[in-house]
């Protein structure tokens, strides 16, 4: 399932918050709070971090100046929240059917995991998944096995909501599983995400997506060009601000710091965090666990 390539993030990297730019501050924590049931673990001035117990899922930042971005533009395909237990998914689900309803844009099971999809009050994508246990997952010539299969989302509800979570639907924790990309093209995210960055590639749908991780998990980000190819840099518009990546260590952090600027990358250390941008100008934030 993976590699032994030296150039490699850590096995113990993970996703951090997802910072959207948002152009009502007080609707979007609205739907993220009310129906995504995301709790608000600070909120200053035009700056709101939502999340659970002490992790950050989605960072609303205040940017009432700028516009949405232009129809086919690279940027945000989704952000995947993932969940401890179908009974959590299931509480979170149940929730946004009550209290925004219109904002659901389908469901699948991929045979890795199971996901509800929607769309936010400004036209962000959204999921909502539970992952099966790894010892479920298939792997064939280092790729795992993904598939889209009907799920039933009212069958779903009917299996796993408990009276407890219809009725306090905060339960357990929750955190940003992947990060799901619009891009122009598939060769440039295979060169910038795997060849540089240094995630393995976990499957690809034919030259339209490509599905990256570390670790082995199924993927911690994904790239595609179903409604943007041949899209350009992103001008600055609404919607995704930045993609947090979170590494192990100090040592993971300088590594990679190294491995971009040998490929002319432009980044900025400030000794705690990097910082650069993708062939998009999507922004992306590297930080060493605490």
């Amino acid at each position: 399932m993976t590699d032994t390539r030296p150039d490699l993030l850590a096995a113990d990297t993970a996703m951090g918050a997802v910072t959207l730019l948002v152009a009502d501050l007080d609707a979007m924590t609205a739907y993220y709070r009310d129906a995504v049931t995301l709790r608000v673990l600070s909120a200053e001035g035009d700056r709101v971090v939502l999340g659970r117990g002490t992790t950050p899922v989605v960072i609303l930042q205040h940017s009432p100046d700028l516009k949405h971005a232009a129809p086919r533009a690279a940027g945000l395909f989704h952000t995947a929240i993932l969940f401890e237990t179908q009974a959590a998914l299931a509480a979170a689900l149940y929730s946004v059917a009550r209290r925004a309803p219109g904002t659901f844009t389908g469901s699948a099971d991929h045979l890795v995991s199971q996901a509800f999809y929607f769309t936010d009050p400004e036209g962000n994508g959204v999921e909502l998944y539970w992952d099966r246990d790894r010892t479920q997952w298939s792997w064939t010539h280092g790729r795992v096995e993904m598939d889209t299969l009907f799920l039933d989302p009212n069958g779903f509800l009917g299996e796993h909501l408990t009276e407890e979570g219809a009725e306090h639907p905060v339960i357990g924790g929750a955190s940003v599983g992947h990060v799901h990309l619009s891009v122009g093209d598939v060769d440039s995210a295979r060169e910038f995400y795997v060849r540089r960055l240094g995630f393995e590639t976990t499957t690809e749908l034919g030259g339209s997506a490509l599905f990256v991780s570390a670790g082995g998990y199924h993927h911690h980000m994904a790239m595609n060009t179903w409604n943007s190819a041949g899209a350009g840099r992103r001008a600055p518009a609404l919607g995704l601000g930045r993609v947090d990546i979170v590494l192990p260590g100090a040592d993971d952090l300088g590594s990679v710091g190294e491995r971009m600027t040998h490929y002319g990358v432009a980044v900025r250390d400030d000794g705690q965090t990097l910082s650069f941008e993708d062939p998009w100008a999507n922004a992306i934030r590297l930080t060493a666990a605490a």
